[in-house]
């Protein structure tokens, strides 16, 4: 188990430098970027919940099995299932706008990321690392529940922001305004940005800022691509704006 786990590690963080890379000259092909081409594809909306169902089950599951079940442990849990039981659960089934066709070669990639990701957090945050309840006031787990939470916010309402407007406006894409919008294009991404690493913080675990260099690595290019999309698509595009980073990128 624990060779596995390093080297599961050690391919997380393989495929964070190819992705950063990658995803800048080619955009998966989801959302805005949905496109023929990739072979057979799915309703968005299963595939979502299909792809995102390994994290939370296989954290549940190495919870269960783990002899340390103090406090922090639960916390790491709760935490973790919140995020991932609205992403698998209910973020799909609440998106407004057309069901568009997920790509099955893209939801494969997912789910082994998913499994594997679920694998070396649940076993290595629940099984090789050990907190007591004197890690609930170290500035570790201070800042990192702070940011995470933070970035579950920023996250949470920039989803829903979205959501209205794709109610609002059926027929195609418009210019997100106001709140983080008036500074980023993208503060979904930069709020799960932040969660991860808040996550990688509290946790204080490789598994942890595994997770969250991969993140960035998926996250921070397509920001970058959904930016240049947005100034491309509508002419009248706030050039002040950043893409993921208020006032920097």
């Amino acid at each position: 188990m624990l060779n596995l786990y390093r080297l599961s590690i050690f391919f997380i963080l393989g495929c964070a430098v190819l992705v950063f890379i990658i995803l800048f000259f080619i955009s998966a092909p989801y959302g805005k970027f949905s496109r023929k081409g990739w072979g057979p594809a799915i309703k968005s909306k299963w595939a979502w919940m299909i792809m995102e169902f390994p994290s939370p089950a296989l954290m549940l599951i190495f919870f269960i099995t783990s002899a340390n079940k103090d406090i922090p442990q639960v916390i790491f849990l709760l935490i973790w299932l919140i995020h991932y039981i609205r992403r698998t659960f209910v973020y799909p089934f609440r998106q407004s706008g057309k069901n568009k066709p997920f790509p099955g070669v893209v939801l494969s990639m997912a789910f082994l990321f998913n499994c594997l990701n679920g694998f070396i957090n649940g076993y290595g945050v629940f099984h090789l690392y050990s907190n007591t309840t004197r890690w609930l006031t170290s500035w570790q787990f201070i800042t990192g529940l702070i940011l995470f939470i933070t970035g579950m916010v920023i996250n949470k309402i920039a989803d829903e922001k979205l959501r209205m407007l794709r109610q609002e406006n059926p027929s195609g894409y418009v210019i997100p305004e106001g709140w983080l919008f008036s500074f980023i294009s993208c503060p979904h991404y930069f709020g799960e940005i932040i969660e991860w690493g808040g996550w990688a913080v509290m946790t204080w675990s490789l598994p942890g800022f595994t997770f969250f260099i991969f993140t960035f690595a998926n996250l921070f290019p397509r920001a970058i691509t959904s930016h240049k999309w947005y100034r491309d698509q509508f002419a009248d595009y706030p050039p002040e704006r950043k893409a993921i980073i208020p006032f920097i990128i």
